[in-house]
């Protein structure tokens, strides 16, 4: 028998799950479809994971540094067993909660591969949803009178670098590790890269970072990116930029050995694993989009602003459509969508308003335009940059590298964007993020009290800098 839904939603992941707990606030009799574990990528193979084992790392470093605050510790050592039992109870933990709030929704789950069926006896329009359930039982038949997709994305490789799970490696598999290798080579130097290979080095693992481009964190601000590229390679981590890995060249005999060309030349690399980590890639094979009139381009699905599809009762949400692939941009995109439908009046988002975090140590955070993005657009700018050394909270936590820089527009004074590598920066960049949604002026930031000693007064003299009047600097 078909069930009837007002909403079936295709991935249980962040946006998906989140997108589920607001239709059914505003009514609506609700489905998820999800192949694995609720919470999806990011719970369970992603932000959380990851993040307990880099605080993991960060401990074992702040303990071995333990003398320099005047604690004498006996030779600390790492037991990854337990570092990995701590993350998967913290998943675990996490992954009841969101079972909690399907359940208290009247969310109906279903365990399954869902795939969208066309016009049929069910339906006139493309929308149905079939689902393999994995218990192997009969496929289930759902009848939305919406579709949301929101199937995430998965580990992009290179052509002949495939992942084996052992020597070469995505981040899917190197969360499962059960023991740290001596040595690793990671390729890309983006946000999960270096997330990745500060951890790693700050375990006590020999790390190499190849980057195709000229810089790592190509997306963030210049000075940022280099900032970040001075401090991991204070901490040991090798960094070679502009290389061109060659696939061809590996060989797994003994690890891992590859060579990478750089300005014409060769070099040889070797390590005892390799993690790849070139991006991902949309989940859009075998769902059925072919039997809709979804237009899927450039490997993501088009959407308007409120993520409707061509199919205007089929909407899509996420890494699925591409854009920011972060989990809060896919929440607060399930949140418009499902407003949408429901008539809300949604205001679509502007993603010069959205934060990003990066959890390397240190960490960067930041949100808005970066100064070259700005003065591309036509801006004639004017910025305010601010160390940590000066700032007592930094020294009193023993981690004073890094600064806060404030780009304005200097025919406005509006703010353009904040850039932030520091200690703790990703919990003091909402600070900016809500100057963005209210228009602030670095004017109106500097005026804005922070209390002494915290690390948050960077953001006050870099506001105050982008006049020239910083206090402490």
């Amino acid at each position: 028998m078909a069930e009837e839904y007002d909403l079936v939603i295709l991935g249980g992941g962040t946006g998906g799950y989140v997108a589920a707990i607001r239709a059914s606030q505003l009514g609506m009799k609700v489905a998820v479809v999800e192949k694995g574990k609720i919470g999806g990528t990011c719970l369970h193979k992603g932000c959380i994971p990851s993040k307990a084992l880099l605080r993991s790392a960060e401990v074992f470093r702040q303990t071995t540094e333990a003398d320099k605050f005047g604690i004498e510790v006996q030779e600390p050592k790492v037991n990854f067993l337990k570092v990995q039992e701590r993350k998967q109870n913290i998943v675990d933990t996490l992954h009841k909660g969101v079972q909690g709030l399907m359940k208290k929704g009247k969310i109906d789950v279903f365990e399954g591969f869902g795939r969208i069926l066309g016009p049929s006896i069910f339906s006139p329009m493309p929308g149905t949803i079939s689902v393999e359930l994995n218990n192997g039982e009969e496929n289930a038949m759902l009848v939305p009178k919406n579709v949301l997709i929101a199937t995430g994305s998965k580990p992009r490789s290179l052509p002949g670098l495939e992942i084996d799970g052992e020597a070469v490696m995505s981040s899917d598999e190197a969360l499962e590790m059960e023991t740290l290798p001596a040595s690793i080579v990671i390729v890309g130097g983006g946000v999960i890269g270096i997330e990745w290979a500060s951890m790693l080095a700050d375990f006590g693992v020999e790390v190499t970072v190849l980057e195709y481009l000229d810089r790592i964190l190509p997306t963030e601000d210049h000075e940022v990116s280099k900032e970040v590229q001075r401090l991991m390679k204070k901490k040991g981590i090798k960094i070679v930029t502009g290389a061109k890995v060659l696939p061809e060249t590996l060989n797994k005999s003994a690890g891992i050995e590859i060579k990478a060309e750089k300005n014409g030349e060769e070099k040889t690399f070797q390590a005892e694993k390799m993690l790849v980590s070139v991006g991902r890639a949309a989940n859009v094979n075998n769902i059925g989009i072919e039997n809709t009139d979804i237009v899927v381009d450039k490997g993501v699905i088009q959407t308007n602003s409120y993520y409707q599809t061509k199919e205007s009762h089929i909407y899509a949400i996420g890494d699925v459509i591409g854009g920011m692939q972060l989990a809060h941009v896919a929440s607060h995109e399930g949140i418009v969508a499902v407003e949408h439908m429901a008539n809300e009046n949604p205001y679509p988002m502007n993603y010069e308003q959205v934060p990003t975090c990066i959890y390397s140590n240190p960490e960067v955070a930041s949100v808005g335009l970066t100064e070259e993005q700005a003065k591309e657009k036509g801006f004639d700018v004017k910025v305010g940059k601010f160390s940590f050394k000066a700032i007592g909270k930094a020294l009193v936590f023993g981690e004073s590298d890094g600064f806060v820089k404030i780009v304005a527009d200097k025919k406005t004074n509006d703010l353009l964007g904040v850039h932030m590598v520091g200690p703790h920066v990703t919990d003091m960049i909402t600070e900016a993020a809500l100057a963005k949604v209210l228009d602030a002026t670095p004017w109106e930031i500097s005026h804005t009290i922070h209390p002494h000693p915290t690390l948050s007064e960077a953001i006050g003299e870099a506001a105050l800098a982008v006049e020239g009047k910083q206090i402490h600097g």
